[in-house]
């Protein structure tokens, strides 16, 4: 590990595994374009490096939640690749995003005249997707108000403001492919581009699969997928298979140097509240990651819960060796409550550790994962989230190192 003295926790990427990543879901839906979703920063992985390496992977779409990320791809990965941004308020910045080639989804009726006065603003035709409620209960608008929303938007297609170039929705269940809920809403989609398409609206690409549905259900493929997590090498339906077993490899290590070692007596308190006390004498090793950096404060352990697993004594990419000064690699769990800067471990009483070695709380290389390195799904599962959330929610303090080549001729 290679980080200034002042940051001594990173966050490493790897691109190649985005690109491959890319290729593989392609594979998975050889009929339908993909989409890399690249919103929260690229699930906290790096918002133009990852798009890049999407790109490089088989991507001809990127999405992206809001028009400020809309614009900020379009800067980095310039034109001839289609983006779409799907969620705003009124008064968002619609000429600049027709303006830089944007597509934007429309999910109320309000928004279609928005849009439209963007477009006119900007000179040039809007590209839409009519965004459609079909069971969620989130954004989009709902099918029986679909008609009224098609009149108006051939009205403004009429004038040339705006061209309805897709029809989206999105699954409430679709990491539950079996469930009742995913056939009802695939009818209630169909019924919608049916509808699109009696009233004149030539749909160019009809899109409704996540990840889950990308990798679970290709029926729902349609014209384009739209995965999010699956890009980053994490499995979305980790009850049924891990990342492997879908052709994907987790993208993103993230490790730390430790920053105190030191020997205690039994009966010590460990950290805020002291719900865990030590054993037997032992060592403690603080590792200076906390919620402030984005560890689950959920993942605390001792008689708070299991606690996030860390991997000990293995150097990335391979197993520490005796007489490393690392020890034999092992997995351990944090030690008492989360801080908002550091969570502790128990070494063990006859713990080699120093201050400066290396620990990893997740690891994605080859070398890490022979060691027993944790991943984000097992932070999940100590932490009652989803792998989302574990390198979505980040901190921006941590730095993020890149390795691999994919994307960066375009940088």
């Amino acid at each position: 590990m290679s980080t200034a003295p002042d940051h001594p926790a990173r966050a490493v990427v790897d691109l190649d595994a985005i690109r491959d990543n890319v290729r593989a879901l392609r594979a998975t839906a050889p009929t339908a374009q993909v989409m890399a979703v690249v919103k929260a920063d690229a699930y906290g992985h790096g918002l133009f490096p990852v798009a890049r390496a999407a790109l490089a992977g088989g991507a001809t779409w990127l999405g992206v939640a809001h028009g400020a990320e809309a614009l900020a791809v379009r800067a980095a990965v310039g034109p001839g690749h289609r983006i779409l941004t799907w969620l705003y308020a009124p008064g968002a910045s619609f000429a600049d995003l027709v303006r830089n080639d944007v597509d934007v989804a429309v999910a109320a009726a309000w928004a279609l005249d928005e849009v439209a006065d963007g477009a006119r603003a900007a000179g040039r035709t809007a590209r839409v997707h009519l965004k459609v409620d079909t069971g969620l209960g989130r954004n989009g608008i709902m099918p029986e108000d679909l008609p009224a929303v098609l009149d108006r938007a051939a009205a403004l297609q009429a004038e040339g403001a705006l061209a309805v170039v897709g029809l989206m929705s999105h699954f409430a269940l679709a990491d539950e492919p079996d469930d009742p809920s995913v056939k009802m809403q695939t009818h209630v989609f169909e019924d919608a581009v049916r509808t699109a398409e009696a009233a004149g609206m030539p749909i160019e690409v009809r899109h409704i699969a996540n990840s889950a549905a990308t990798l679970t259900n290709p029926s729902a493929h349609y014209d384009l997928v739209r995965p999010g997590i699956a890009v980053y090498g994490l499995s979305p339906v980790p009850h049924l298979g891990a990342p492997g077993d879908y052709g994907l490899r987790p993208a993103m290590t993230l490790e730390a140097r430790l920053a105190t070692v030191k020997r205690v007596p039994a009966g010590h308190g460990v950290s805020y509240g002291h719900f865990y006390t030590t054993t037997q004498d032992t060592v403690l090793g603080v590792i200076p990651l906390g919620y402030g950096d984005g560890i689950p404060r959920h993942a605390s352990g001792g008689s708070l819960g299991p606690g996030g697993p860390v991997l000990v004594g293995g150097a990335v990419d391979d197993v520490a060796a005796p007489g490393t000064g690392l020890g034999t690699a092992r997995v351990l769990r944090i030690a008492g409550r989360v801080c908002m800067d550091q969570v502790i471990l128990d070494l063990g009483p006859y713990a080699p550790e120093q201050a400066g070695d290396v620990v990893t709380l997740f690891g994605a290389s080859d070398g890490l994962a022979r060691a027993g390195a944790p991943n984000a799904e097992d932070w999940a599962q100590a932490a009652g989230t989803i792998s989302y959330e574990i390198v979505t929610r980040l901190g921006a303090r941590v730095p993020r190192v890149y390795a691999g080549t994919a994307g960066r001729e375009t940088a």
